[in-house]
């Protein structure tokens, strides 16, 4: 007879196979060939939906998704939602500049006097306009997010990808060497593929979109603020948080240490390794909530 619980591990193996091979950042097929990576995708089976299959991950995206429903039943948003979504992003400009070590508080953000946090602002205050560009064009959105993330930046050119070996490359998190700009432009333009053909789960996309943005950093600046920026747009363009009101950027900060730990374990390229990233993204989303629940109780009081 056949040892199911063989025949099952067997089949996780497969499954891990078939995610390194299409999405791990690691693998070279991703970046030397963008379009057959993103082909497969109609040819056989989702690769991204492969990742929201790997163990523990199915659970942590549901608990997100109880979390956001919750938060869509607060009464306060039957008249007052588009005043929580903007606390949201200003909460989650805040949170996405101090993963940058950009300190503000909410008061000087509020007043438009946060030193070294105006490009987070900007980029949050974007994202209800670059919608429809992120399903359809996403290296378009990518350039946008990037000009307003790094407007007013000396020497800096806004929107471009790096073309130079020799550029200074931020790494604020530890990361390691970025890939070269050819190779990253590549898979970049794999991603972009990827993103637009998926039907994974919200959790699932954002959360691949923002460990590979923030892992190949295709600008050489700002690319962190750029990421935590994609994975929302993800979540609000995938119907999951549609109004914007979930502030992930402080589920990530409250992490802590697990978000570069987080980081570090999808570049590993292991089956383990993505799956623990998407499930702390998923817990970023859950954490995100309570800071929005958190917003809706202080104004029905």
């Amino acid at each position: 007879m056949n040892d199911p619980q063989v025949a099952g591990s067997h089949e996780d193996a497969a499954r891990a196979d078939a995610v390194r091979e299409d999405i791990a950042p690691v693998d070279p097929s991703l970046a030397h060939t963008p379009r057959a990576a993103a082909s497969q995708v109609g040819m056989r089976e989702d690769p991204f939906a492969l990742v929201a299959e790997l163990p523990g991950v199915p659970e942590a995206v549901q608990e997100a998704r109880q979390a956001v429903d919750r938060l869509y039943g607060h009464r306060i948003l039957r008249r007052r939602s588009p005043e929580v979504s903007v606390e949201s992003a200003l909460r989650g400009a805040r949170a996405s500049a101090a993963l940058e070590g950009i300190v503000v508080t909410l008061s000087d953000l509020r007043a438009g006097t946060g030193p070294g946090a105006e490009g987070a602002l900007r980029v949050s205050a974007e994202l209800g306009r670059l919608g429809g560009t992120w399903r359809t064009a996403p290296r378009q959105a990518l350039a946008r997010l990037h000009a307003l993330a790094v407007a007013g930046h000396p020497g800096v050119d806004p929107g471009r990808p790096r073309t130079d070996l020799g550029q200074p490359i931020d790494d604020v998190h530890g990361l390691g060497p970025a890939p070269d700009p050819q190779e990253a432009a590549a898979r970049i333009g794999a991603l972009a593929e990827l993103l637009i053909a998926t039907k994974a789960p919200a959790v699932v996309v954002g959360a691949i979109a923002h460990a590979e943005l923030a892992a190949l950093r295709p600008f050489g600046t700002a690319d962190g603020i750029v990421a935590r920026a994609a994975e929302r747009l993800t979540l609000v363009e995938r119907g999951l948080d549609p109004k914007s009101l979930v502030a992930v950027e402080v589920g990530h900060l409250e992490l802590g240490d697990a978000y570069a730990e987080g980081l570090r374990a999808y570049l590993s390229g292991t089956s383990e390794g993505v799956a623990a990233w998407i499930v702390h993204c998923a817990s970023a989303v859950v954490l995100g909530v309570r800071e929005t629940m958190a917003v809706c109780e202080a104004l029905s009081r």
